[in-house]
């Protein structure tokens, strides 16, 4: 590399302690420009020791602070390295940052520092995604898959059957300079064997994610009924706070209110909606067709049905709704008072002004939708490219399952086009067009 990059790698606000770093040749010739310390000599310096001293500004005031240096090769981004810490504060890291341009520095640009350790091998490409989802994660759930991930092991998993797939490769080299015929059989025999267990192998990564979307996105839960049911006091109870408003005026909810909670690591989106039913209100039948579409696109969808009375049209109209719908829990609301509604199939009895019963609806929603306890001792893919990868050497291991007749030319091919695909998720075969996407979606200063 041969300019040097820097960026604020802290979030700008107000704080105890901001970061601004620096990587590349000749950063530490920026530091001495601007930093002194008595215990500092540049010629002698000491890497990963915080030196405490000086930040000198062009107005030749200065910011009592600390700087640490890290020597290539062992740095972050595999070049020197130089931070600053310094005291939080949107202007004075600005004021840093521009100091350290003017004295040399560029701008980097997102995810420049992580590209640059990906080019110099530090992290190989699913690493690099892992960083992302660690920095992005919004569930428990997700953090721990991402540092799993970041660990290493799908690097290392990826290798392993690539390398496999070297050795069928050189067993088809062999048959090539000795093509007896029963050599070749014997030959084919231990390349198909090899490409079963591969194949169970992918089959494994595929299903240990396969509740990757509800582990990056969480479940999506849409809270339906008929007006002054008690969707929005059990959106209350389930968030455990009093984010929606509850009054017994019919229509009160109008639009779509979304509150997220973590239940066993998993993100769970609770979204109230407005009560189904025919109204004149121009507002409340934006709403009411609003419900009527989040409940399309809804993982679950929790019914509520009023204990208190009989079934009236817009109960049975939105029954009629949810008949083809998979993930309905319905609930009977208000077992607090005397109950005046048949027995509903599969019902699980509330209150949600009690918040009766309110922990066995955050199970079933669990239940219902994650099909087996998440072990995230396990390698667990959530990234949505390294699963599309996966599923495209699903496809090129069933041409290649469809190829044992044929020579050995052509089931070289395809094992060269698998050993490829996998290397699209480490970076080893990955074009540069995608990398740079993938960099792009990191923040300023990683």
């Amino acid at each position: 590399m041969s300019k040097i990059i820097t960026a604020i790698s802290t979030p700008l606000g107000k704080g105890a302690i901001s970061i601004v770093r620096m990587s590349g040749k000749g950063c530490l010739d920026v530091a001495k420009k601007v930093f002194t310390s008595k215990s500092l000599s540049y010629d002698k310096i000491q890497p990963r020791m915080l030196y405490l001293g000086y930040f000198s500004f062009p107005d030749k005031t200065k910011e009592y602070c600390m700087m640490v240096y890290f020597k290539s090769p062992y740095s972050y981004t595999g070049e020197d390295i130089v931070e600053f810490q310094i005291h939080g504060g949107t202007i004075l890291s600005q004021k840093v940052l521009q100091t350290l341009i003017d004295n040399g520095a560029t701008m980097a640009e997102p995810g420049e520092f992580t590209k640059w350790a990906f080019e110099n091998g530090k992290i190989s490409l699913d690493e690099a995604e892992s960083i992302i989802g660690e920095i992005n994660a919004e569930s428990e759930s997700e953090l721990k898959a991402s540092l799993n991930l970041a660990e290493g092991k799908l690097k290392g998993k990826i290798k392993q059957l690539q390398n496999n797939l070297t050795e069928s490769l050189a067993q088809i080299e062999a048959t090539l300079d000795y093509p007896e015929e029963e050599f070749e059989k014997s030959a084919k025999e231990s390349i198909f064997n090899n490409l079963k267990n591969i194949e169970l192998q992918i089959n494994e990564f595929i299903k240990d994610s396969q509740n990757a979307r509800f582990i990056k996105s969480g479940i999506n839960i849409a809270i339906v009924g008929s007006p002054n049911v008690g969707k929005s006091s059990l959106l209350n109870a389930l968030i455990g706070e009093d984010r929606a408003i509850v009054t017994d005026i019919a229509g009160t909810t109008r639009d779509v209110l979304t509150e997220s909670i973590s239940y066993k690591g998993i993100r769970f989106n609770f979204i109230d909606t407005a009560g189904i039913r025919e109204s004149d209100d121009k507002v409340e039948k934006i709403g009411i067709e609003k419900s009527k579409n989040t409940i399309k696109n809804a993982d679950v969808v929790l019914f509520i049905l009023d204990g208190s009375r009989k079934l009236n049209e817009y109960d049975k109209e939105i029954i009629s709704i949810l008949k083809n719908y998979k993930n309905v829990i319905t609930l009977v609301n208000k077992s607090d008072i005397k109950r005046q509604l048949d027995h509903q199939e599969n019902e699980i009895e509330i209150s949600a002004l009690k918040e009766n019963k309110i922990e066995d609806v955050k199970e079933k929603i669990y239940q219902l939708v994650i099909n087996e306890e998440i072990d995230y001792n396990k390698m667990i893919i959530i990234n949505e490219r390294q699963i599309e990868i996966l599923k495209e050497c699903k496809k090129i291991l069933n041409e290649l399952n469809n190829a044992k007749s044929q020579s050995m030319d052509i089931i070289a091919m395809l094992i060269k086009s698998l050993w490829n695909t996998l290397g699209k998720i480490t970076g080893e075969s990955e074009n540069e067009r995608i990398i740079d996407l993938i960099f792009s979606k990191f923040c300023l200063g990683k």
